[in-house]
């Protein structure tokens, strides 16, 4: 980017494009009435976004103040520009620029973890949101509750007022709300956790409990965790990106959000204090956010983990460039229609068939370069609420689950941390390193990477690895994978196991 190119910010708004949209209200005028945890490039391109159409709309309350719990790099970046930054929305047709006013700083909590309290403490505050990856919460995956041998919860156990993890901040934050008389605010999930609303109060209070019984009572009493679903494909930031953007704009952004043009977000309507008036910005908001929720996960983000694991290893490296494809087109789509779909209770107001279309048109967008390995990571907490939960329900019927155990084996091959080409593949997942450990106990046989790695409850739980039949498709997945390699282990699939010999 040429060096003299001036920085967003509120001094340089005036200058930008016409066909760039911008805050339509006064900033002065706009208080926080948000706490958002995790202010990563989803967030600041999905909620935040929505919560910038209603300020826009003429209530000024709702102004979000960020945080991280982990690295400055976002304050700092956003900083210098007054948290102004853009979100370039794309399809192959079309890229659509829009600044967005709605974030109003970023809190760093490691550098000051007393000032994220006293913010989340603010009775001003009538939401804490969170994006912080199925990983964040401190989740044992196999039983859906709190992980209690978790270091970052043990040490809010230990440390209540220095919380480390999102829970340990949410029960400290509450418990210091109720001592002091002042209302809770509504916890708001914005996680690809299976009912994640539910899933992250049952973590709250149990934590909650832990400390002091009756402030597990009163949070499970009185604090609201609505269930969300969130669907926007927002690949991360390229230094190309920035580049482009800015040349765009005439003006440096150091932190702009690329996301395609689709978005949508389903909210339980449970709020105990107020929300913004998410709904005139398109918002859908339900009483039983189950069945939107399953269609996400079991459809889409399925379909990306098959792709992520699948793909990378046939040596593609973004969705698009995947699904392209054709045998893998045609395994996505058999997937889907064949594997998941009759496991969904659908709702009534849903064609699925042109949902599961717009999906394909989607996953071939090219102007989102969505990588296959940024998908790929912490699969060990993406595996149970996207996969699984189909196994089961095709177990439980008795019918075949073929392209499902083959994901499952193209996510085994993965972590082993080896690809096709014998080049190291970077794995980033919270149990990397008991991964490393099964590979290299695996040695060079295949068949004993998957009984191993079936062996971690905290991903498959006591049930799959028991059930002979899960255990032998996925082995024989396994195999077949590093047998012939996984563009033809798809092709298999697709063109059927009974022909599978005329290939050999």
């Amino acid at each position: 980017m040429r060096r003299h190119m001036d920085r967003l910010s509120v001094t340089t708004l005036a200058r930008l494009p016409a066909d760039v949209a911008r805050p339509c209200y006064d900033r002065t005028a706009v208080t926080t009435g948000i706490v958002h945890i995790g202010v990563g490039a989803f967030h600041r391109g999905h909620e935040a976004v929505y919560t910038e159409a209603a300020i826009c709309g003429g209530d000024a309350r709702w102004g979000i103040l960020g945080a991280s719990l982990r690295s400055p790099d976002v304050r700092d970046a956003l900083a210098p520009q007054d948290f102004l930054y853009t979100v370039a929305s794309r399809d192959d047709a079309a890229e659509q620029l829009q600044v967005i006013g709605a974030l109003r700083g970023v809190l760093v909590a490691p550098q000051d973890p007393e000032a994220l309290l006293r913010a989340m403490t603010d009775p001003r505050i009538a939401i804490v949101s969170l994006t912080v990856t199925e990983k964040g919460y401190g989740l044992d995956p196999a039983r859906g509750g709190l992980d209690e041998s978790h270091a970052d919860i043990r040490h809010d156990l230990a440390a209540p007022q220095h919380p480390h993890s999102a829970p340990g901040y949410l029960v400290e934050a509450l418990a210091r709300r109720h001592a002091a008389g002042i209302a809770p605010f509504t916890v708001l999930c914005c996680d690809n956790l299976a009912r994640n609303g539910e899933t992250v109060g049952r973590i709250v209070q149990q934590l909650a409990a832990l400390r002091d019984p009756a402030l597990g009572r009163f949070i499970f009493d009185e604090v609201a965790f609505p269930s969300t679903m969130l669907d926007r494909i927002v690949p991360a930031t390229t230094e190309a990106d920035r580049e482009h953007i800015g040349g765009r704009l005439g003006l440096r952004d150091a932190a702009p959000v690329v996301a395609e043009a689709y978005t949508r977000w389903v909210i339980e309507d449970r709020f105990t204090a107020g929300r913004p008036d998410w709904a005139a910005a398109g918002v859908e908001l339900v009483t039983d956010i189950a069945p939107y929720e399953a269609i996400k996960l079991q459809l889409l983000n399925a379909s990306h983990s098959a792709m992520a694991y699948l793909g990378y290893l046939a040596g593609y490296e973004t969705i698009a460039d995947t699904i392209a494809d054709p045998v893998f087109l045609t395994f996505i789509r058999e997937l889907m229609d064949e594997e998941v779909t009759p496991t969904l209770k659908l709702p009534e107001t849903l064609d699925v068939t042109a949902y599961k279309r717009t999906l394909i048109e989607r996953f071939a967008n090219r102007a989102i370069r969505h990588r296959t390995w940024q998908i790929a990571m912490d699969g060990s907490q993406k595996l149970p609420p996207r996969l699984l939960v189909s196994i089961r329900a095709r177990l439980a019927v008795g019918a075949p689950f073929a392209r499902l155990a083959l994901t499952v084996a193209g996510w085994m091959r993965y972590v082993a941390g080896t690809d096709e080409r014998g080049a190291p593949i970077d794995v980033r997942d919270p149990l990397q390193e008991r991964f490393r450990s099964i590979a290299a106990a695996a040695g060079p046989v295949p068949a004993r990477l998957a009984p191993a790695l079936l062996a971690l409850p905290e991903i498959f739980g006591r049930d799959l690895p028991a059930d002979p039949r899960f255990v032998d498709a996925v082995t024989t997945a396994v195999e077949r994978l590093y047998a012939v390699g996984a563009h033809r282990a798809v092709a298999e699939q697709v063109r059927g196991v009974h022909n599978r010999a005329e290939m050999s």
